[in-house]
């Protein structure tokens, strides 16, 4: 068929079809980079929901007349919870998804904080197993959370992206402290220590609503383009996880036998035993730490509080730092192993160095070295991306339930057994030698146990 154009000439439009615009020539959207700044901000308020009762910690102590070891179990009392809960969320999250089941966990966690606010009302010895009883209520509720975001990065994000992604996410442990400590030293010092868990409950409630309005799965978000879902899945991205399933793959998933086949692999062990290492120091700091510079260093709340957020904001920068130093490593040609290993082993040894502060004596020296060693730990906090990069695929929410189980063992042993430590002998000396020895232990399974890393395949 021809046509004439205004000037006279014929055109031929026979045949004439649009060429086709392939995804890769269409510019991809970024959203999973606003997923996880979401995963950032979650994480922020989760752990200084954690940390609002070592915050709270010397006030409580003193009108409640606790002693050091019996501040350590109620410090415990959210690990309790939060170790026993670990495996029932991995299922749930496996099973219903990672926003539905997040989004309770936000809410429930956060109004367990609220209510924290109200035990001094209560008779003392009331008040103490009322206030363990919420604890360990908060711990439960926030079980499937680290799960979830390992989940929800292993949906979004591709392997060369997933070790910045990770590391985003999980150093918002470290600005925690950072953005929270000093508002809770100034709101406990200031109205009390009831207000810190009342306006901590309240900010998480109100974050539930702006957590369904922003998370979605991959395929169903409505801000992400086809380009970019492309992209994820060309990467490695499980886009699929929250999927309607065939039916033999739904079974799969949730099911607790395929727990002994990740307990009988030498690499998730070592894994796992280094897990439990590593975050031996972040629950010194979220417990502990302030009781120390209060106690053992003399400060006033207000100031501990302001003081705290030094060593996190370098636990914080060394977060991220980790992070984009495995995923520019893993770009650079060298394998996943390698890339892992290399922040994990540096980082545990900056974080041994905190024994150093029991041979020195001034406050900016002391500070100095927590901050050192808490850039360590930031540095070396790759144990969600490892997960990421090891869980099977049918079971990645019951894997990471799995790691935060080993992980978070010592949210119960850690403030037990430091509180014994300081009873026992009247100083935090032995306590900081016992936080070094597992940065120590840490770096031994890296070095000699876990070997290549590599995503475990699943036994019929």
């Amino acid at each position: 068929m021809s046509v004439a154009n205004l000037s006279g000439e014929v055109m031929d439009i026979t045949n004439h079809v649009a060429p086709k615009v392939s995804l890769s020539a269409i510019k991809k959207t970024n959203i999973r980079w606003l997923v996880v700044a979401i995963l950032f901000f979650i994480t922020i308020i989760n752990y200084a929901d954690r940390a609002s009762i070592a915050l709270a910690g010397p006030a409580l102590a003193k009108e409640f007349h606790m002693d050091a070891l019996s501040m350590g179990y109620i410090f415990s009392a959210f690990g309790w919870a939060y170790v026993l809960c670990q495996l029932p969320g991995g299922y749930l999250l496996d099973r219903f998804g990672s926003k539905k089941v997040y989004a309770a966990s936000i809410f429930f966690w956060s109004l367990f904080t609220l209510f924290q606010g109200f035990v001094g009302f209560l008779a003392a010895g009331t008040a103490v197993i009322t206030l363990f009883a919420l604890r360990f209520l908060v711990g439960a509720s926030e079980a499937p959370s680290f799960p979830a975001n390992s989940r929800i990065v292993a949906a979004w994000f591709p392997a060369s992206e997933r070790g910045t992604a990770s590391a985003i996410f999980s150093s918002g442990q470290a600005a925690a402290t950072v953005f929270f400590a000093p508002l809770m030293g100034w709101i406990v010092f200031t109205y009390g220590w009831q207000y810190v868990f009342i306006v901590m409950g309240v900010l998480g409630i109100l974050f539930t609503l702006f957590w369904n309005k922003f998370i979605h799965n991959p395929k169903d978000h409505p801000m992400a383009n086809e380009a970019e879902i492309e992209y994820i899945t060309r990467g490695g991205g499980l886009v699929d996880m929250d999927q309607t399933k065939a039916a033999g793959a739904k079974q799969q998933g949730p099911n607790l036998k395929y727990v002994k086949q990740l307990l009988q692999n030498r690499m998730m062990v070592g894994i796992y035993v280094a897990q439990y290492c590593i975050n031996a120091t972040i629950y010194f700091f979220i417990t502990w730490f302030p009781v120390y510079l209060v106690q053992a260093r003399g400060m006033t709340i207000l100031k501990a509080g302001f003081a705290a957020s030094v060593p996190a904001i370098f636990g914080f920068i060394g977060g991220l730092l980790g992070g984009m130093l495995s995923d520019y490593l893993l770009k650079k040609g060298y394998s996943l192993t390698i890339a892992r290993k290399v922040p994990i082993i540096l980082g545990m040894l900056l974080g041994t160095g905190i024994i150093v502060c029991n041979y020195v004596d001034t406050e900016w020296l002391v500070i100095a070295v927590m901050s050192v060693a808490f850039f360590g730990k930031g540095l070396g906090q790759l144990g969600w991306t490892v997960n990421s990069d090891t869980a099977p695929k049918a079971i990645v929410g019951l894997s990471g339930a799995v790691l935060n189980v080993a992980g978070n063992l010592t949210s119960i042993i850690t403030p037990i057994a430091i509180g014994y430590i300081i009873k026992t002998t009247g100083s935090f000396n032995g306590a900081l030698a016992f936080i070094s020895a597992h940065c120590v232990v840490a770096i031994v399974c890296y070095l000699f146990v876990v070997g290549e890393i590599k995503r475990v395949e699943l036994k019929d």
